[in-house]
Parts: C-alpha cells; sequence; structure tokens
C-alpha cells in the first residue's frame, strides 16, 4: 500500500530535521557505509565458505574414520554458515533502500522495496462454487445405489 501525501511529507519532513539536527548520523545512514558493511559480510561469508570446503576435503583425506566424520560434519556446516552470511548479504535490501537513489525512487513510486506479497500469486477474480445438488453422505448414497445396480 503506497503511502499517502500526507505521510510522505511528515517523512520528508523528519528526514530533514534529522539531517539538521545530526549530519554525520545522516550522512552515515545515506548508503555508503551499508554498501560497505554488505560487501565486507558477503567476502567474510566467502571465505567462510571456502573454508568450510577446506574442513570437508581435509576429512577426507584423513585416514582416522572418527575424527575424519566429526571434521567433515563440522566442515559442512562451517561451509553452510559461510554460504547463507554471503547469501543474505547480497540480498540485504538496506543498501539499496539507505542510497539517496533508493529513497528517492521510493518517494516516486511509492513503494517500500518489498516486492513479493502473498508469495508472489497474483489474485485473480474469485469464481462463485457451483454448488453440488445435496450433500456429502446423499451424494455418497447415490453413487453406491448406481454401483449396486451395476452389479459391482
Amino acid at each position: 500500500m503506497p503511502l499517502s501525501e500526507e505521510e510522505l511529507r511528515l517523512l520528508e519532513q523528519m528526514e530533514r530535521a534529522l539531517v539538521e539536527e545530526d549530519p554525520k548520523l545522516a550522512s552515515a545512514l545515506r548508503g555508503t557505509s551499508f554498501q560497505r558493511a554488505a560487501r565486507r559480510r558477503a567476502i567474510l561469508g566467502g571465505v567462510i565458505l571456502v573454508a568450510g570446503i577446506g574442513m570437508l576435503v581435509g576429512a577426507v583425506l584423513l585416514s582416522q574414520p572418527v575424527p575424519g566424520v566429526i571434521m567433515g560434519v563440522v566442515g559442512f556446516v562451517v561451509m553452510l554458515g559461510g554460504a547463507v552470511l554471503a547469501v543474505t548479504a547480497m540480498r540485504t535490501p538496506t543498501a539499496r533502500m539507505a542510497s539517496p537513489q533508493g529513497a528517492s525512487k521510493v518517494r516516486e513510486s511509492g513503494h517500500t522495496g518489498f516486492g513479493v506479497v502473498d508469495g508472489g500469486r497474483k489474485h485473480r477474480p474469485s469464481r462463485p462454487r457451483q454448488r453440488s445438488h445435496g450433500s456429502f453422505m446423499e451424494r455418497v448414497e447415490e453413487r453406491w445405489r448406481r454401483r449396486r445396480e451395476r452389479g459391482f
């Protein structure tokens, strides 16, 4: 649901007040620090992912069965954690939304950046359901009666 004109005006007034009150905080929130932090998290996630893969390879090469299995499980968990960290860092909309260009796009379009609503399904107008004749039990009894007559 897009913001009304009154809400947009109030939001812009609050932004101007924040810039006047604390320009250092406002400039920090504008985008470059968020983008750098997301990039750092993505790189860190990639490094952790490679370390987890290295642990898995080390576990395969280890000749002792019990420590190898433990090292393999730990390596898999580390690899999975690194992949999750890297993917979530790349997908966060805060870097896009915090930049001045992203904020102006939001104001112009009226959208907040959340693109998927209700699982992404498009709503179709619902058709009225055809009312079946009789209740469920009546239909079952009718089917049973027809089967008996046919000799099945």
